[in-house]
């Protein structure tokens, strides 16, 4: 059975201060629970104050994006070895806004995740289509030419820690939420595609997490469906109170 994963993306929210502050609310509500493995994505300022916080807890702490190279003239970037110094477990791989806004591609993709791989970090690779690419139909496509791109060259044996996160763009921000079952529809062939790259067992064991306007009203439908492993949830997770509620689904 797939342990679920809730991860916690703050996007561009928060100071270091008031990241001390949400956790010395948000560690108490979630005391004793090992049901989900957890997992808090804030920005870079806030991954020392984050991994302080959360020491002796089983709250993993993430980043929110990494570059492929070890080091170099990459003006604001950040590297695998930088986060894993600090103690950062996870990183978030191709979220749909850094494909949006920053120019990610599918091989940019591909390159950090295998960097992150490399370096013993626990990837979440983000997938999902516009809305034009839906409403044309072109969802199954997407996804496909996705995953392609993203696994290509990687071994099952080196990927054994990658998470995809299923994320509808027009879900996103948006308050509009894909049913349960076109959430599992998605999950589906997504777990089809890591069949082919990885081989039926791999697939069989990846965890497929939903991401777009999760909230507490909705994470009880979404996290009954068997082919959702998890949640990926944005602006939900930025009050403690809130965050919580969704992991008592």
């Amino acid at each position: 059975m797939r342990k679920k994963l809730i991860a916690a993306n703050w996007k561009m929210y928060k100071t270091p201060e008031q990241t001390a502050v949400f956790f010395a609310h948000f560690l108490p509500m979630i005391a004793g629970h090992d049901r989900d493995e957890i997992a808090v994505f804030p920005p870079f300022i806030d991954l020392h104050t984050a991994i302080e916080a959360t020491s002796g807890s089983e709250v993993a702490i993430g980043a929110q994006n990494v570059h492929w190279e070890k080091e170099g003239a990459f003006t604001g970037e950040i590297s695998a070895p930088m986060l894993t110094a600090l103690g950062v477990s996870h990183v978030i791989i191709g979220h749909s806004e850094r494909r949006l806004y920053f120019n990610e591609t599918d091989d940019t993709v591909n390159r950090k995740l295998e960097f992150a791989l490399e370096s013993a970090l626990a990837p979440i690779v983000c997938v999902g289509e516009v809305l034009e690419e839906r409403e044309a139909g072109l969802t199954e496509d997407v996804l496909r030419r996705q995953c392609t791109r993203a696994f290509n060259g990687i071994s099952a044996r080196k990927a054994a820690k990658l998470v995809i996160a299923y994320e509808p763009v027009w879900a996103i921000g948006t308050g509009r939420t894909a049913t349960p079952q076109v959430a599992a529809e998605a999950h589906s062939v997504i777990r089809h595609e890591a069949g082919k790259a990885f081989g039926d067992e791999f697939a069989e064991n990846l965890r497929i997490l939903y991401g777009g306007s999760v909230k507490p009203e909705n994470a009880t439908a979404l996290m009954s469906e068997e082919e959702i492993d998890g949640a990926l949830v944005g602006g939900a997770s930025l009050d403690p109170a809130s965050f919580s509620k969704i992991l008592r689904y």
